[in-house]
């Protein structure tokens, strides 16, 4: 049994040797993909289709690429649409041939400025944005072919040239260069120039005229051979006394072409032009493999005539039989490839069998004899198992039950509480608005009544601090609260927050103190988590403290343990044994707890610590009473967000008393400006009519769609809107009135009990001005608003400075931008009309009048009619400077009735009467 075992693993380790040596033998990774597409002007010639032939050729090297070609005909606005297809397939290269320069140049850019790499072949654009040019040298062309012209005709002569297609870079640069070389030469006398179009049908058409004209003719440069084979047609038929010589340009080879004309003595010489196929492909692979290459690649020009014709014929002719045995190597190398995979996957799949067939028998053999063995086990310790799982399937159960009620319980409160909280924020602001504005109104009020107020205030206040902690508590109980730290001084954080107790302590004769260990200790932390804190350790402190006791704030940092610890001791009765493992529990109140406590507080200030990455512990002897210390760290934990520097505001000191009144504001001027109020509660709605009709024309909607619609009709100069409103809510009021070109110019103020950053960012986003937290302060709203007329009225300004004919019109990126704009361009478009009138252009806007009259008095602070003749005006101040018009015609051009009424409009508006301005910015006129 051994020695059959040994032996089958010696055949298994074979194998697998075998295998690896044929992996071993695999080719190294393919090449990526790479796709390139041809933009062909035409494929209607042999030169074209030898550019083609010279691409295939060096494409058959690179298999990986897949490689798609176009054909425009010879049709410029084909061959755009045919680039534009490829820019939108994501070709990774693009190859160009252009028709014409100029109709490809604008795509060509686009290409490039999309980051697709152009290589532009034969023809040129009318930009230098592409990646590479690949074609013949066609100055040096037309060089090279005068030269040699010079040559044949002794330096005198007349000469006649066939040119290409009028505003193709060939035809264009043969023609110069070809000027440029015969300008040496003052005897040969170029005696005309015909377009033909690339065509031999345009030659056979023009040419015989031209050569009855110039029968002196004694030599013929066409600008390609096609042409000059056609020129040689006319020669012959007209029977000229003299002889002509022909010369062309291309050098092909194959029946009919330039090689063959030479050779048989129809053309004299020809001009080698390059295709440049196989340069442009493999220029085209140097950047799709991010290796060097040329921007100009040029390709040499060569004179072929009866003198070298032979060798040339004879070597284009080797060329053409090596590419074809080439692709027929090629053809047998892919079918052999292709075998050799087929046989390499079958010997695979083979050696994994047998791997595979080998270890299932060796293991299969193993596992029945343990099978047997253990079965017997296993059967003794299911019956045990079973019944086990059976009591354990009982507990789980129970205890899920268990679990899922605590959790529905523990959500329901949680969720009682938070919407508790926002609904006390409406009451809350009916009751702390009015005794705000009555305490700083400056109104006469008792003793009595204004202490009655106070406390009504102070315990407002106490009220709306309790509502935020349970806010603060819901958002660390479901993790919707983060860290914004800045980096700044503790020291001057504390301090700062100790000053607010400070009257308080005088007043009850408690010695309150400061003892930092260091003047300064950098730390990064959120002030607003912070704040809360400190907040509550020290009104704790203070409610516990008798009269006459100490409070001391100590500041110690601890560089070996890398943290820093803020201790608040008092003098207080201590905490009682009993209570001491309840303290940081939500809502405990304690057995000696006092009446008005909340049992939030400290929970409070223990959760905002740990978000913090810090820590509160306390340490207490009933009746010589409390420290509670907060360690922080020093270094900035990776959890913290770094927030930009914001001033911190001032905390809450809602549970001390006021010993101060602010001083009284100044009485707010009445505006004629209209506010609309979006409210459904009725105490609000009224509130906020009551406090905003003494400043601003009022009216009022209970909805949101009733609201967006008297928006729309009445076009209010400013919006108050609640966020919680049924049917259409805040948010998308506010999105709807920016969305309308009618409205969105009108400032809009939103009211809320949600206090969260993360709600306030969406009352921002969807096109809030301000966002006001419940309960606000009468005098701060009503100022904001005034503050938002006076941004809106600069804004209407900054319009009429930019909206003018004498300047470009202002890009349509906001709605107001756009209305404008679309406004002016109907007017402009309408100027000559004297009948233009204001129903004409709402009409135009699909607008009524009203709404057309108060959305341009808002933007403009002008009337349409006054806008208008503003525009006739300007446009006629332009037509002024411009000579050969006469102040009639200017005054019919911009849609005066008469030309005496365009002089006194126009003396009107610029204090000098049209000639008097005309003269005075005429050259050469005082």
């Amino acid at each position: 049994m051994t020695d059959s075992l040994n032996g089958l693993w010696c055949r298994i380790l074979l194998l697998l040797h075998v295998g690896a040596l044929l992996g071993g033998c695999a080719a190294a990774p393919p090449e990526p993909v790479y796709r390139i597409g041809f933009s062909q002007c035409t494929m209607g010639d042999d030169w074209r289709r030898a550019m083609l032939a010279g691409m295939e050729k060096e494409l058959s090297f690179h298999p990986n690429v897949e490689f798609q070609m176009l054909d425009a005909h010879n049709d410029s606005e084909l061959q755009r649409q045919q680039v534009e297809q490829l820019i939108k397939q994501q070709v990774d290269l693009l190859i160009i041939s252009p028709n014409q320069s100029g109709p490809l140049t604008a795509l060509t850019e686009m290409a490039y400025n999309q980051g697709i790499p152009v290589v532009i072949l034969d023809r040129r654009t009318a930009s230098r944005l592409y990646t590479a040019y690949v074609g013949g040298n066609n100055l040096e062309v037309g060089r090279t072919a005068g030269r040699y012209v010079a040559q044949l005709l002794h330096q005198r002569g007349q000469v006649l040239e066939l040119m290409g297609r009028p505003g193709s870079s060939p035809a264009t640069d043969r023609a110069k260069g070809f000027a440029q070389a015969l300008a040496a030469y003052p005897d040969i006398r170029l005696t005309a120039q015909v377009a033909c179009d690339w065509q031999p049908t345009s030659v056979l058409q023009q040419l015989p005229a031209v050569l009855r004209a110039h029968p002196e003719t004694d030599l013929i440069f066409a600008h390609n051979d096609p042409m000059a084979r056609a020129a040689y047609q006319v020669v012959t038929q007209l029977a000229l006394p003299h002889p002509v010589r022909i010369i062309g340009v291309d050098g092909l080879s194959g029946p009919g072409n330039g090689l063959q004309l030479v050779e048989d003595g129809v053309l004299n010489a020809t001009m080698l032009y390059p295709t440049g196929g196989e340069e442009a492909i493999r220029t085209a692979l140097h950047i799709l493999r991010h290796e060097p290459f040329t921007k100009e690649n040029l390709l040499k020009t060569m004179v072929i005539d009866s003198a070298n014709v032979g060798p040339m014929r004879a070597q284009t002719e080797q060329l053409a039989l090596q590419q074809h045995d080439l692709r027929q190597q090629q053809q047998r190398l892919e079918s052999e490839m292709q075998r050799y995979a087929s046989q390499r996957t079958a010997v695979y799949l083979l050696l994994v069998s047998l791997m595979v067939a080998s270890l299932l028998g060796v293991f299969a053999g193993r596992s029945l004899r343990i099978n047997r063995r253990i079965r017997r086990q296993l059967e003794q310790q299911n019956a045990e198992i079973s019944t086990q799982r059976n009591q354990i399937a009982q507990l789980a159960e129970a205890g899920r039950r268990t679990a899922e009620e605590a959790s529905r319980s523990s959500e329901a409160k949680l969720r009682f509480f938070t919407n508790f909280s926002h609904e006390l924020r409406t009451p809350l602001t009916l009751i702390l608005g009015p005794v705000e504005e009555m305490l700083t109104d400056g109104a006469e009020l008792a003793e009595g009544q204004r202490q009655d107020l106070q406390l009504v205030r102070r315990n407002t206040q106490r009220l709306l601090r309790l509502v935020n902690q349970l806010m603060d508590f819901r958002k660390i109980d479901v993790g919707k609260m983060s860290v914004r730290a800045t980096e700044g001084n503790l020291v001057d954080f504390v301090r700062e927050l100790m000053d607010v107790f400070e009257k308080t302590a005088r007043r009850r004769n408690i010695t309150y103190r400061f003892l930092p260990a260091e003047p300064v200790v950098q730390l990064w932390f959120d002030g607003e988590i912070l704040d809360k804190v400190f907040f509550n350790l020290l009104s704790n402190a203070f409610k516990y403290t008798p009269d006459g006791g100490q409070i001391t704030v100590s500041l110690q940092p601890d560089l070996v343990a890398h943290i820093v610890r803020v201790s608040v001791e008092d003098t207080g009765r201590g905490i009682a044994e009993v209570d001491q493992p309840h303290v940081f529990e939500w809502f405990y109140q304690g057995t000696r707890s006092s009446a008005n406590s909340s049992g939030i507080g400290l929970a409070l200030a223990e959760g905002l610590t740990r978000l913090h990455e810090g820590s509160l512990t306390f340490r207490t002897q009933p009746g010589h009473g409390t420290t509670f210390e907060v360690k922080l760290p020093l270094a900035r934990p990776a959890t913290f967000l770094e927030a930009g520097p914001e001033p911190r505001p001032a905390p809450n000191a809602g549970l001390l008393p006021d010993d101060e009144l602010a001083n009284p504001a100044p009485p707010l001027a009445r505006t004629d400006a209209t506010a609309l109020v979006i409210e459904d509660n009725d105490d609000v709605r009224n509130f906020l009519l009551q406090k905003l009709q003494p400043y601003f024309q009022v009216s009022s909607a209970a909805d949101g769609l009733t609201g967006l619609r008297m928006a729309g009709e009445t076009i209010p100069d400013v919006v108050v809107c609640d966020v919680n409103l049924p049917g259409l809510n805040g948010l998308e009021v506010v999105a709807r009135l920016r969305a309308d070109w009618r409205t969105s110019h009108i400032p809009l103020v939103l009211l809320t009990a949600r206090s969260a950053p993360e709600e306030q960012v969406a009352g921002v986003q969807a096109g809030a001005d301000l966002y006001l937290t419940k309960p606000f302060n009468p005098t701060f709203l009503v100022e904001s608003l005034r503050t938002l007329l006076r941004n809106r009225d600069q804004q209407r300004e900054h319009f009429r400075r930019e909206l003018s004919v004498d300047t470009a019109t202002v890009a349509p990126q906001r709605v107001d931008q756009k209305f404008l704009a679309d406004l002016t361009a109907i007017i402009e478009a309408n100027l000559d009309q004297p009948t233009l009138s204001v129903d004409d252009v709402a009409r135009s806007l699909g607008v009524s009048q009203m709404q057309l009259y108060r959305k341009v008095k808002a933007l403009l602070g002008t009337g349409v009619s006054d806008y208008i003749q503003s525009l006739r005006l300007t446009k006629a101040r332009l037509l002024l400077l411009q000579e050969g018009s006469t102040i009639a015609e200017i005054a019919y051009l911009t849609g005066f009735s008469s030309p005496s009424y365009f002089s006194t409009a126009f003396k009107g508006k610029y204090q000098v009467s049209p000639s008097e301005y005309k003269a005075l910015h005429t050259p050469g006129r005082l």
